[in-house]
């Protein structure tokens, strides 16, 4: 049990959720025992909301996610369904047979060999089960990337990996996986590209009765259930198997938080490609709609710049060096920001409830919101937060990550900003006694005052709640080469030349916005999907959308618009 935590039980629907939430999972287990610097506040986070404890028959302790995790035929790699964790079968078959015993022993699935020498390289499995980063002879980590160019050896190492459970460092428990077997989430045949072909999965009695009896499971043993955090891919036909899981959620447990998180790879465009191009814009509208209509909450989450049909360059960073082709690199961004922006409701003192965060988010309508962050956090060594943020002038302070395009110049209506991982002797100006103030902020006597001073400044019409905390994120292996030479190991922007020290944590700002941008978002996917030949896609309608299903959704897309016109009031 969780004891006094607020549990919070995550599904996880889909391939490119699968490498989000295993990057998620990877930074949440290796900060669990990550050694906590006197200057930080211990256990600002309570592991015991997304985590549980439990027992096997044998009397080992557990501690696993509390998870429901729904992919493809073929995505598991070398990892067993029932896992490894609760399991002896040789001791099982001993037990239960008498006699001789031979064994037979299956190999499987080779781990992913750049996977295998990266962690032998640099990480070290310690006592606690965690990967930490090893030291290297002369003091100094693996050779950092620049911002000019890339190792040759990166590209085509990171890029052999396929299926997110090659590099899941944590142990889930036996009723964590569900696979559809009836699709393959690779190759040209028998894939889940549809909208109603997601639907049509937790239709099936031997689907719905499998995601039935896990939530059951996990949701008897809570002693308070905040609520559910859905990790869905958007662009394929999970969107519609999130759809059905986000509407038993809301009949079942009707008053809990439901927020989701719309998962979309990039880049998508495919050129050459059209059928691809339209069942995702399709999947992405459909999906928006009809998971905004079950759920609190619903986050875009992704790296391209544009949710339509037209190509749009990916987002860039000004510290670190990604490829947007890659679900490696990319699910390890969002799980980043995924890992900040959830802090409201997994504080251990004085938590924001899910339902609570949505109903500041959502008012008027309002279920679609953006997401943005800044990683890392660019503090010199040398200065201040206050410093910090008046260098980004009147520009948004984050990075935007929900394809909604450039923030500038469009109204916030309401956020939600945690600014973590800076130790509390840089959040307050250090400037010496009789030294003019250069800003308002540099007056401020704690972090919370300055970060709560700017963001009035910023979006003096919008509500804010804000968060400072003190622990950072932990970017350990398997976590990829993403980081500009010019950061120290915790991430902090250097002052002198590069020292080759591996980053280890970083300093994140996130965000989730309520914002007009939203009016031109969805309007334009709704004229896209409007100039829609169907009859040229009669396949996307025969997997079990119908004429009427189309036409409804682009009315509800466009109402959901409006809701989001820059000369909305707020309510009080």
């Amino acid at each position: 049990m969780a004891g006094g935590a607020r549990e919070v039980l995550t599904l996880q629907l889909g391939h490119f959720a699968g490498f989000v939430g295993a990057h998620w999972w990877n930074q949440q287990d290796a900060a669990l025992c990550r050694p906590t610097d006197a200057k930080e506040a211990p256990g600002e986070l309570c592991p015991d909301v997304l985590y549980r404890t439990g027992r096997t028959l044998y009397g080992q302790e557990t501690y696993t996610p509390r998870l429901i995790l729904m992919d493809l035929k073929g995505s598991l790699s070398s990892l067993k369904q029932e896992g490894g964790l609760y399991r002896d079968k040789q001791l099982d078959a001993a037990i239960a047979w008498q006699g001789k015993l031979t064994t037979h022993k299956e190999e499987l699935c080779p781990k992913n060999p750049y996977l295998q020498d990266r962690l032998n390289a640099e990480g070290v499995l310690s006592s606690d089960g965690i990967w930490r980063v090893k030291s290297i002879p002369n003091g100094k980590g693996p050779p950092p990337l620049t911002t000019t160019t890339t190792p040759k050896p990166l590209i085509p190492t990171e890029g052999s990996i396929r299926v997110w459970s090659d590099f899941l460092r944590v142990h889930l428990h036996p009723r964590s996986i569900c696979m559809i077997q009836k699709y393959n989430h690779d190759g040209e045949t028998g894939r889940l590209e549809a909208f109603g072909q997601g639907e049509s999965i937790l239709k099936e009695p031997k689907y719905l009765e499998a995601l039935e009896d896990r939530l059951h499971f996990y949701v008897e043993e809570c002693d308070y259930l905040q609520g559910f955090q859905i990790l869905c891919d958007l662009h394929d036909g999970f969107s519609g198997v999130g759809t059905k899981a986000a509407e038993l959620l809301q009949d079942e447990y009707s008053g809990r938080g439901i927020i989701t998180w719309g998962l979309l790879p990039g880049p998508y465009y495919r050129p050459g490609e059209p059928q691809k191009n339209i069942y995702r814009l399709l999947n992405t509208a459909f999906g928006l709609v009809h998971l905004s209509a079950h759920s609190s909450l619903v986050c875009p989450l992704s790296l391209g710049g544009s949710l339509g049909l037209r190509p749009e360059p990916p987002v860039s960073f000004p510290h670190l060096q990604y490829d947007a082709a890659l679900p490696f690199h990319c699910g390890a961004i969002l799980a980043t920001a995924l890992d900040t922006v959830t802090v409201p409701y997994r504080l251990r003192s004085s938590p924001v409830s899910m339902v609570h965060l949505a109903d500041m988010l959502n008012f008027s309508g309002k279920k679609v919101v953006t997401a943005g962050a800044t990683i890392p956090f660019p503090l010199v060594l040398s200065q201040s937060l206050p410093d910090t943020l008046m260098q980004f002038g009147g520009a948004t302070p984050w990075t935007p990550l929900s394809a909604c395009g450039d923030p500038a110049g469009t109204r916030c209506f309401a956020q939600s900003v945690v600014l973590r991982g800076l130790d509390r002797a840089h959040h307050t100006s250090q400037l010496t006694p009789g030294t003019p103030l250069p800003s308002p902020l540099h007056a401020c006597t704690t972090g919370e005052e300055v970060l709560a001073q700017y963001l009035e400044q910023q979006q003096p019409r919008g509500r804010s709640s804000s968060h400072l905390l003190l622990t950072p994120c932990t970017v350990a292996p398997p976590y990829p080469h993403l980081f500009s030479p010019s950061l120290s190991q915790q991430g902090l922007v250097l002052d002198g030349p590069p020292t080759g020290a591996a980053v280890e944590s970083i300093p994140v700002l996130g965000a989730l916005c309520s914002s007009s941008s939203l009016n031109r978002t969805l309007g334009d996917l709704a004229k896209e999907l409007a100039k829609l030949d169907l009859r040229r896609w009669a396949s996307f309608m025969d997997a079990g959308v119908e004429q009427d299903d189309l036409e409804e959704t682009l009315q509800e897309l466009r109402s959901l618009a409006q809701c989001y016109q820059g000369g909305d009031s707020l309510v009080d």
